[in-house]
C-alpha cells in the first residue's frame, strides 16, 4: 500500500495521523558505487587462469568483447524474445551435457535467418570418430526440438590451458 492510502485509512479508522507519520520515518546512508558483478578476484598465488571472455569486464562488452548471444529479437518491435532466452539457455545446458568437460570456453549462440549457429572451442580429448558422432548428435537433435537448422562451429585445442588469456 502506497502512504497516502494508509493515511486515508488512517483517517477513516479515526487513527492520529501523527502516529501515522510517527512510524514512516526517513532513512540515508552512504552511497555504494562499487561495481562487483562479473569481476574476478586476484587469488594470492595468481594462479587462477581466465580466457578472453572472462578476462574482459561487463563494461567492455561491444568494445573489446561481444555478447554470447546474437539474435535480433532485443530491438524495438522484436518477436519470441523470451522463448529465445529460454531456448538458448536450453542450446547452452544441453551442449555442455552433451560435450561433458570437453569445452573449454564459451558457447556463442548466433541466429541467422532461420539457421542457429553455435561456436564452442573444445579439448582434443577424444577420437575424431567420436566427435563426429557427437557433432551430427548435437546437430540433428537440435534441428528437430528448435524446429530449424542448426550448424556447430566448433574448434579444438590440444589442451586446457590453450585458451588461458592470463592468470590473476
Amino acid at each position: 500500500m502506497n502512504n497516502t492510502l494508509r493515511l486515508y485509512t488512517a483517517l477513516q479508522n479515526r487513527i492520529s495521523p501523527l502516529l501515522f507519520l510517527q512510524n514512516n520515518t526517513f532513512h540515508t546512508s552512504a552511497a555504494c558505487s562499487k561495481v562487483q558483478s562479473g569481476r574476478y578476484r586476484i587469488t594470492p598465488k595468481k594462479d587462477f587462469p581466465l580466457t578472453y571472455e572472462m578476462a574482459n569486464p561487463p563494461y567492455q562488452i561491444a568494445h573489446r568483447k561481444s555478447w554470447n548471444s546474437w539474435n535480433t529479437s532485443s530491438v524495438e518491435g522484436g518477436l519470441r524474445t523470451s522463448e529465445m532466452l529460454v531456448e538458448d539457455m536450453f542450446i547452452r545446458m544441453f551442449m555442455t551435457g552433451t560435450w561433458h568437460a570437453l569445452i573449454v570456453s564459451e558457447v556463442i549462440i548466433k541466429r541467422q535467418h532461420n539457421i542457429i549457429r553455435i561456436a564452442a572451442i573444445l579439448r582434443q580429448s577424444i577420437s575424431p570418430r567420436k566427435l563426429y558422432f557427437l557433432l551430427g548428435y548435437t546437430e540433428e537433435l537440435l534441428s528437430f526440438w528448435l524446429q530449424c537448422p542448426v550448424k556447430l562451429e566448433l574448434q579444438t585445442v590440444t589442451d586446457k590451458n590453450s585458451v588461458v588469456f592470463k592468470y590473476i
